[in-house]
């Protein structure tokens, strides 16, 4: 696993969200989170542009369903 960066977050887990989901909507992550998801961010920004930003909260949503494969399937009900 890589090191750690200054705010312990593992830059290659959040690549590997960026890389997979980079173009999800916050709108859409919020219709899975709830309207705090990526607060402060317009509902038109792209995941892969607000990622690193994230506070703590919201990164740890998105990093654990995507270590247990479920945000594929939230991201995509939360689509239709």
């Amino acid at each position: 696993m890589s090191k750690a960066g200054l705010d312990n977050r593992h830059r290659n887990k959040d690549g590997e969200i960026s890389a997979k989901h980079g173009n999800t909507l916050i709108r859409t992550l919020r219709k899975v989170y709830g309207q705090s998801f990526a607060a402060g961010y317009p509902d038109t920004d792209k995941l892969s542009e607000v990622l690193l930003k994230l506070n703590e909260t919201s990164l740890s949503q998105l990093r654990r369903d995507h270590e247990t494969g479920h945000l594929d399937r939230k991201i995509v009900n939360a689509s239709k």
